[in-house]
């Protein structure tokens, strides 16, 4: 005796991972017949189903690999409260259209000006164009840097630096780097010259970025590849974490 035929369709769609399909397929039929819709409008609604399910899956999955702290989109972003931040420019970038250019972004402004929620942002905007985003703090990647250095698997960790089109490091400049730190930050950074776009946020201009690297020239060398296409996000102003809440503890 054969199988019924809803157990050979499910098992089909199964193999041909078509889950939306699978869930949704005897619904829509209902749906279609009782609107008197053929069998071609019947299966062009169920496969518009499946890409439209598909494509939010493949975006949670961006979202999860780039290991983002908080997920934070720039419609949560106060942009009153930093006058000084060209909004203008952050809503073009949220575009992503400078990742197809290899172009770099540079958030600078003290602590608690938004810089990382607005780095997010521009990182969750990315994943949702279907870019492959990194998030990591400066101080975390030079440690796994380093790490990787004394486990002889450098050239690993680099290549799966490299696979993300967008590479977003956070808080560069709060914790000085040593000698070795700070060479392997810049090969990183280097490396990434005209073949990737990097997000970085810190809280120091750039004339004082050598309190961070510790050499001029090394300094020197690194701001020359990262401003060679860049957009500088200035973000300077009392500190957003604070004005927030000041307003809820004081509410008008």
């Amino acid at each position: 005796m054969s199988e019924a035929p809803q157990i050979l369709l499910s098992h089909h769609l199964k193999k041909l991972r078509l889950p939306t399909f699978l869930r949704d397929y005897d619904k829509v039929a209902r749906q279609c017949a009782s609107e008197g819709v053929d069998h071609t409008g019947y299966l062009a609604r169920l496969t518009e189903l499946e890409l439209i399910d598909r494509e939010r899956r493949m975006i949670e999955r961006r979202i999860r690999l780039a290991k983002f702290p908080a997920v934070k989109s720039l419609d949560s972003f106060d942009f009153k409260a930093i006058p000084e931040l060209n909004k203008m420019l952050v809503l073009t970038l949220a575009r992503s259209e400078y990742v197809d250019r290899y172009e770099n972004i540079i958030a600078l402004g003290p602590s608690g000006t938004g810089k990382t929620h607005v780095a997010l942002g521009l990182g969750l905007a990315a994943c949702q164009k279907g870019i492959s985003v990194g998030f990591t703090t400066a101080s975390v990647l030079v440690h796994e840097l380093m790490e990787a250095r004394d486990e002889k698997s450098l050239l690993r960790y680099k290549k799966k630096l490299a696979k993300y089109r967008l590479l977003i490091v956070d808080e560069l400049g709060f914790v000085p780097l040593s000698k070795t730190g700070a060479e392997l930050l810049f090969e990183v950074f280097s490396e990434r010259y005209e073949s990737g776009s990097t997000i970085i946020t810190s809280n120091l201009p750039f004339d004082e970025w050598t309190e961070t690297f510790g050499s001029e020239r090394l300094t020197g060398a690194l701001l020359d590849r990262l401003t060679h296409h860049v957009h500088i996000l200035e973000m300077n102003g009392e500190s957003y974490r604070l004005t927030q809440s000041r307003s809820k503890t004081h509410p008008k």
